[in-house]
């Protein structure tokens, strides 16, 4: 019998430089615990180097952390990368430092990208330009999440700006997503009248959160057997009375 989970799968940490420095991993973790929500995703641009910090502070609690990324693709659309371990969101990081654009972050125009311990020690400050593009097509990307059995959701598509219908004014047919992501701002009335063509999508929604008080101002319900991308995806595709709900 399928169990309801409450999931926050767009979350950034201080590593992100527009999020708040009060973002930390442990932060983050123990405002999600009091929202009770089950699930969470670290999904900073371009990086997933404090997804391992949240897990490790999540640890003691009855929580589930996914690792994860939003990619800028070279379209400039977003594009949220979710893996059960840190292992495969590192092979990703990998594959999207070797395809971002050169050059060195301004902390004074774009901010400090930090990257801290679950204790809220800072280890280092990541100096790549996570705020940029990569040269990833969205295509290229979606294949490179699914052969590391990663999930693929395309980032707050209601969005006027950085969604991959913003940017191309249509989802190709031969982008399989996983699925759409719903901005917090969006009532599933106005989506359905807005996105009915992608219909054939499974629908999330997702905090997006860049400052403490935005974790869980918008969560999606997963009707699944366990807390993993394996089941996840299997919600997405209504299998055997695994379902997804928001709104």
């Amino acid at each position: 019998m399928p169990k309801r989970f409450k999931a926050d799968l767009h979350i950034h940490t201080c590593l992100s430089p527009c999020a708040d420095l009060g973002m930390t991993p442990s932060a983050i973790v123990k405002k999600a615990a009091e929202m009770g929500i089950d699930i969470i995703a670290i999904t900073d641009h371009n990086s997933a180097e404090n997804a391992t910090a949240a897990k490790k502070a999540a640890e003691d609690k009855n929580m589930t952390v996914l690792a994860g990324l939003e990619i800028t693709t070279v379209e400039e659309a977003h594009v949220l990368a979710l893996f059960d371990d840190i292992e495969s969101a590192m092979k990703l990081q990998g594959i999207v430092y070797k395809s971002l654009l050169p050059g060195t972050n301004d902390e004074k125009r774009f901010g400090e990208q930090i990257v801290v311990n679950e204790k809220e020690e800072v280890l280092n400050f990541n100096r790549r330009l996570l705020i940029a593009a990569t040269s990833l097509s969205a295509q290229k990307l979606v294949n490179d999440i699914h052969s590391l059995g990663g999930l693929s959701i395309a980032s707050h598509v209601d969005r006027e700006a950085f969604s991959i219908i913003s940017q191309l004014g249509f989802i190709p047919d031969d982008l399989k997503f996983d699925a759409l992501e719903m901005s917090y701002r969006m009532n599933r009335e106005k989506a359905g009248l807005l996105f009915g063509n992608y219909k054939s999508f499974a629908w999330v929604s997702s905090s997006d959160a860049h400052d403490v008080e935005d974790i869980g101002r918008r969560t999606t319900g997963f009707f699944m057997n366990g807390p993993t991308i394996d089941e996840m995806r299997l919600a997405m595709k209504n299998i055997d009375g695994r379902k997804v709900e928001w709104g």
